[in-house]
């Protein structure tokens, strides 16, 4: 290893490696598995998703530090795995002990994207001044929490209220064996005013209908009725993405739509033709995207800009407001 610079609020390090053959080349570290590396260390990487040429998750992964071991502090006391049966399982302590308390019809809301994520929680804000929205993060994309650097500024700006991840996502602020237990702890529990289920960075995904991480949406929104909750969909729309499938509404979305079980409503940019999303009900709201363009926050989706792909930030800036309208008494 040659060098190494601190991201992602410290919990990674974003490191500058030699790897025989290939030269020099970036790789990332997950310091609370393996601590931190230092130059000089010797490494054995992961590298097969750099050579695949995977846009969005293309980078060399440490996976073991040969020269410190195991650095990792682990958590006191904890006793449930993640990763389960991989090398790199480990212990956490879940939030799921005794039974909370009814979610009471609290919203909660399933993106399909990680992208969506900043400008629904900054519209929620916006709409909901006060209220305290919290994220869970499950299967879908990357299942490193620490990994976003979304959320830590999210986090620090205070757009979220709290960060649990959940099933075989791991190294959020609290750690829960499944999205269901997430919800009913982070609303019955933390007293959250709503709560949004999203994927980490990355998504995973095919041209198939059934062969992408979108459905973990469904997922989340068949636990949040079954919880009692008020469920929201917020639709991937595209009017920039040259891929058919997903020009308008992208056909993950059409899929999770046909996977859910019970009622839920789909946000709807306000002026915004309505369509058949497999019988949801529709709920229009504000887009506030000049708004959002000035906040700072990510606007570039796939390396378009949000002059380039309006129609992607309003249904997600759609989505935090009809959130917000959801959470209100």
């Amino acid at each position: 290893m040659i060098s190494a610079d601190d991201c992602a609020e410290g919990a990674e390090q974003r490191l500058v490696v030699e790897v025989e053959g290939d030269g020099e080349r970036e790789a990332i570290c997950d310091t609370a598995l393996y601590g931190r590396s230092e130059a000089g260390d010797e490494l054995i990487l992961n590298v097969q998703a750099s050579r695949l040429g995977l846009g969005s998750g293309g980078f060399d992964i440490v996976h073991a530090n040969l020269t410190r071991g195991l650095g990792g502090e682990g958590t006191p006391g904890a006793h449930v795995m993640k990763l389960n049966y991989s090398s790199i399982q480990h212990a956490v302590l879940p939030v799921e002990g005794e039974d909370p308390p009814p979610v009471d019809g609290r919203p909660v809301a399933a993106c399909v994207l990680h992208g969506q994520l900043a400008p629904l929680a900054w519209a929620f804000s916006q709409s909901a001044p006060g209220a305290r929205l919290g994220l869970i993060q499950g299967p879908g994309g990357a299942l490193p929490g620490n990994h976003s650097r979304t959320v830590a500024g999210l986090r620090r700006q205070g757009l979220l209220g709290g960060f649990i991840t959940a099933g075989p996502s791991y190294g959020g602020e609290l750690e829960a064996m499944t999205v269901a237990g997430a919800i009913a702890h982070g609303i019955g529990v933390l007293g959250w005013d709503a709560a949004v289920c999203a994927p980490g960075p990355g998504i995973i995904g095919s041209g198939s209908r059934l062969g992408n991480g979108a459905l973990a949406a469904a997922d989340s929104l068949n636990a949040a009725i079954a919880l009692g909750a008020t469920a929201l969909l917020v639709p991937r729309m595209s009017d920039g993405d040259p891929r058919d499938r997903h020009r308008g509404v992208s056909h993950h979305t059409q899929t999770v739509a046909s996977l859910v079980l019970g009622p839920a409503l789909v946000a709807w940019p306000r002026g915004r033709d309505p369509e058949n999303l497999g019988g949801l009900s529709l709920r229009a709201a504000d887009a506030d995207l000049d708004g959002y363009a000035a906040s700072g926050l990510p606007a570039s989706t796939m390396g378009r800009t949000l002059d380039e792909d309006r129609a992607f930030f309003a249904s997600a800036l759609a989505g935090g407001t009809a959130l917000a309208g959801l959470a209100r008494p």
